[in-house]
């Protein structure tokens, strides 16, 4: 067999919910990443609790990019489509390129599973117009079965670990190194060896499968990383990484951390994620509703704690009460609002950017609150460490947005070195206050000194009536709560946040792209594409969203074309309108529940460029 190298290549297992496909596309990720490639991934699963085995709707899939330079997207279609069963390959087909490889379990192929995928014969290669010669074609579930004959392992054990064959062919296809697959099975299964060494013993005989067959493949493939940084490389996903930057920014601000959260897809992986690191001062609650997560870790923030709740769209409807009160009480607290579609219960699996006016707006009052959007599954980490920065230096609310796309999505994770990381000062109230301080003494900037319980003089009480400037008292003057809106919203106003970066063409560019939060990938490699094509284009993407940058008033009107693409109907183009006077943008809007496609990007930006 040949070995061809490749610079990048993109790969979707599918399956029943129950066949493992997340499993087997998080290992061979994880591969990927360890050998120094730029992943980016995308799980696609269906909103149904247990949909019936082998039916259309239940088919589960996780796609993932691997390069040998940087990779912004999962990709729009994969070069290989692993289809574990006849629904896998009706629905999934459509996600693959006309010369993609197909590899297919036939054993799931028969009369049933053909009839439950409503295929019109039994001819479905030919009635998918799929050419045989790119169809890598084995009974995956009888060979399954053969090799685990002898371990003792009931059927439904057994049936378990197909998507470990199909992952060991992938990995033959691409030349990968099986023993970084083996230490993942036998650290995640380190309680049950027994199940860890069947998987293994799975995923070596489809490997073996494909090298004495050469699978109907012409090449090996292999794709080697151009540019190696020195570190430790991990594959992480976004809510991973956004629960360890919560972990770090609480270890560099010295204070315990402290999540009240109530289960929410696709928010809830970050709850899971917290609970394991008791040792590391971190607490959990899973309280009984949303309201009660928010308030709890309203009151874990008074007591002194860097304070989390975090949730999805439908979560921050009801958080918003205890949010506002977070608000007048001036107390830090950081909101994670993993997005996803709606309204109300809405795509619960599926993801979508239509929270951003509401964690703007959506509180009774003037109650400003600073938002930010993380922008990629491994910025997750930098994301929450600045908003817990934010929230605990400025004693305010703060919102993170990130959405199921970059939540669910991973990337390759270099280790950071917290020592790099900028220090985090909460605004303690000094000694020397003692006996002349009030709850509303504010520093120079506008920012309320924190006073946490149990420092002796300090003594007070917040609530959510509004307060008197100079007292911390109970106030019903018009001109003071005239005076503590306007402190409250210069607070934030002051709040420093980095100048937006444009990239691209950004000194003569026809178009800027703006966009925010988890689109960055797909409206990079769209700019880049058409970069290529000989266009002048340039991307602002936004991660600071209330405040604004300083800069983006000048940025965005700079230019003589200008497009925001969002994953709503024009929630970040309205607050632009609002904050920038004569910003007239043309806009791209989906409200699918997947990711932005490239190629429908470049389609639209070329056709506002040539108007």
């Amino acid at each position: 067999m040949n070995i061809e190298e490749l610079s990048e290549v993109v790969v979707r297992f599918s399956g029943d919910s129950g066949d493992g496909m997340q499993l087997a596309g998080n290992i061979f990720s994880t591969i990927s990443a360890t050998v120094g490639n730029s992943i980016s991934t995308f799980p696609d699963y269906p909103a149904d609790i247990r949909a019936p085995q082998g039916s259309l709707t239940g088919v589960s899939g996780f796609q993932v990019h691997i390069g040998a330079d940087k990779v912004y997207t999962p990709g729009d279609l994969c070069d290989v489509l692993v289809a574990m069963n006849a629904a896998a390959l009706k629905t999934q087909l459509k996600y693959a390129k006309s010369n993609a490889t197909v590899i297919i379990d036939t054993d799931s192929f028969g009369p049933k599973d053909l009839e439950k995928a409503q295929f019109q014969s039994e001819d479905y290669l030919g009635e998918m117009c799929i050419d045989p010669d790119r169809v890598i074609s084995c009974p995956l579930t009888t060979m399954v079965k053969d090799c685990l004959a002898d371990t003792g392992m009931d059927n439904k054990a057994v049936m378990k670990c197909r998507n470990m064959f199909a992952l060991g062919l992938v990995c033959w296809l691409f030349d990968r190194d099986l023993n970084i697959a083996f230490n993942f099975l036998r650290e995640k299964f380190a309680r049950k060896p027994n199940i860890a060494e069947a998987n293994i013993k799975v995923i070596q005989a489809g490997y073996d499968y494909g090298h004495n067959t050469h699978s109907s493949a012409h090449n090996v493939y292999r794709i080697e990383t151009k540019e190696k940084v020195a570190g430790r490389y991990m594959d992480i996903t976004g809510n991973k990484a956004t629960a360890y930057g919560f972990i770090a920014a609480a270890e560099k601000a010295g204070l315990k951390l402290y999540l009240g959260s109530y289960p929410i897809t696709p928010a809830t992986d970050v709850l899971h994620e917290l609970s394991k690191h008791k040792s590391l001062g971190v607490t959990t609650v899973q309280c009984e509703d949303e309201i009660a997560g928010c308030a709890s870790s309203l009151g874990a923030s008074f007591a002194g704690a860097l304070a989390v709740t975090s949730t999805s769209g439908p979560g921050i409807c009801l958080k918003s009460e205890a949010m506002n009160l977070a608000v007048i009480m001036e107390l830090p607290l950081v909101v994670l609002d993993v997005q996803r579609g709606g309204p109300a219960t809405g795509l619960p699996t599926k993801s979508e950017q239509t929270d951003l006016l509401q964690v703007l707006f959506g509180r009774n009052g003037d109650s400003p609150m600073p938002v930010m959007a993380a922008l990629s599954p491994t910025d997750c980490f930098d994301a929450a460490y600045e908003a817990s920065k934010i929230a605990l230096e400025h004693m305010t609310p703060v919102v993170l947005l990130t959405d199921a796309y970059i939540a669910n999505g991973s990337g390759a994770f270099k280790l950071p070195d917290l020592k790099e990381y900028p220090a985090i000062n909460p605004p303690y109230v000094p000694e020397e206050m003692k006996g002349t301080w009030t709850p509303y003494m504010r520093k120079e900037d506008g920012t309320r000194y924190w006073a946490v319980p149990g420092r002796e003089g300090f003594e007070h009480i917040l609530g959510g009536l509004e307060k008197d400037d100079k007292t911390g008292a109970i106030s019903t003057n018009p001109e003071n709560h005239d005076l503590m809106t306007r402190k409250r919203q210069a607070k934030i106003d002051a709040i420093p946040v980095p100048d937006i970066v444009v990239e691209g063409d950004k000194d003569d560019a026809d178009l800027l792209i703006v966009g925010f939060g988890g689109t960055y990938g797909h409206l990079r490699a769209a700019m880049d594409q058409m970069r290529n094509d000989g266009k002048k284009v340039a991307l602002a993407q936004f991660r600071y969203i209330n405040p604004l940058p300083a800069n983006a008033a000048e940025v965005l009107t700079k230019y003589p074309h200008v497009v925001v693409a969002e994953q709503n109907m024009g929630q970040l183009a309205g607050w632009l309108r609002m904050k920038v006077d004569g910003f007239c943008p043309a806009q791209y809007n989906e409200v699918k529940g997947q990711p932005f496609k490239v190629a429908d990007l470049v389609k639209a930006f070329n056709t506002i460029i040539n108007k």
